[in-house]
């Protein structure tokens, strides 16, 4: 879609919302985290007034809307825990329909404070050791605040749990655009080993999916940094909880990623486990599976973002700097399949 037409449409919007007392301003790609189809910008008012920072997603155009191409399904999630007092995103408007901006999508107020990309984190954040354990730490604690929220009372019709079955059955044919045959070979006997041993489901609940420092937003306050909010939420569900567990651990441990990308990390799961658990969490089992189950799903999606960035369709120089990590995600899968239950 072309920028400028998506900016006229959302000004026309605006106009009309406010019987022409407000106008649009600094509309822009946002860039951080790759998120695709993702603007911000600024409702000014009229006739004076305190400005308002946005956060705009749009879904793909001419995509079937489905999971994370189907951005409007968040808006009353979103909703609901905002509603619940839950650090996520208000939603002031949205619409599910082509009729306002060409394509549905979800307009969201913008958290204060940077997100931490955990390979490359922006600059101003202090990679201390003992800071940048605090930023997991609090990521861990705001995970078992998430995971509390009482969906069959706030949300009994959003969405039908997700058995773990449908959850292995659903990435084979995202492995299958990998580009380079080994990548194809060590992913098809991780989701053959995860098959065999499938563990109990655990907890059933809201889930993340994307659940990791990178998604959460830090602002700076007098007693160091302290959690904003959670975003990009297109990969929730509800199903296993410790599908966020198993993720936020592969996201922490180093021995998931190729040497020259690896995550600015000072805790592993068991740490991560312990904190998430002092924060309300419950304890769960079988973290090893869960955490493999992670290197599956980020190794297929990353085959099919490499593929999609060297054929030009959707460049993204960013995954071409995670192309070396798939093996070593997938073979650290096949590690963890193969250890001891934990």
């Amino acid at each position: 879609m072309d920028e400028a037409m998506i900016a006229a449409r959302l000004q026309r919007k605006i106009a009309h919302d406010s019987d022409g007392a407000a106008t649009l301003g600094d509309f822009a790609v946002l860039g951080d985290g790759h998120a695709g189809l993702t603007f911000g910008f600024t409702v000014r008012p009229a006739a004076g007034g305190q400005d308002q920072r946005y956060v705009l997603k749009l879904a793909p155009p001419g995509v079937t809307r489905r999971g994370n191409t189907d951005v409007y399904r968040q808006t009353p999630l979103l909703r609901a825990l905002h509603g619940a007092g839950l650090p996520v995103p208000d939603v002031p408007f949205a619409s599910a329909t082509e009729d306002e901006l060409g394509t549905p999508y979800i307009v969201m107020e913008c958290l204060p404070g940077r997100s931490f990309l955990v390979w490359e984190p922006q600059d101003g954040f202090d990679l201390a050791p003992a800071n940048v354990e605090r930023i997991w730490r609090s990521a861990a604690a705001v995970l078992a605040r998430l995971h509390g929220f009482d969906w069959r009372t706030a949300l009994p019709d959003w969405e039908a749990p997700r058995p773990l079955a449908d959850e292995l059955a659903y990435w084979p044919p995202i492995l299958a655009k990998a580009q380079e045959a080994k990548w194809l070979r060590l992913g098809s006997r991780l989701g053959e080993a995860l098959a065999r041993h499938p563990p109990d489901t655990g907890p059933v609940g809201l889930f993340h999916g994307d659940y990791q420092p990178g998604n959460v937003m830090y602002d700076a306050t007098p007693d160091g940094l302290a959690v904003t909010g959670v975003i990009d939420w297109e990969l929730s569900g509800i199903g296993a909880q410790a599908l966020d567990l198993g993720w936020l651990s592969m996201m922490a441990d180093r021995r998931c990623w190729h040497d020259g990308w690896q995550p600015h990390s000072t805790l592993g799961p068991e740490e991560l486990l312990e904190e998430y658990v002092a924060a309300g969490g419950t304890r769960m089992r079988d973290l090893g599976w869960f955490q493999a189950l992670a290197c599956y799903r980020l190794g297929s999606i990353s085959c099919l973002n490499v593929r999609l960035h060297r054929t030009g369709r959707r460049e993204d120089p960013i995954w071409e700097r995670f192309a070396p990590s798939i093996e070593v995600m997938f073979e650290r899968g096949l590690e963890l399949c193969a250890a001891p239950a934990r």
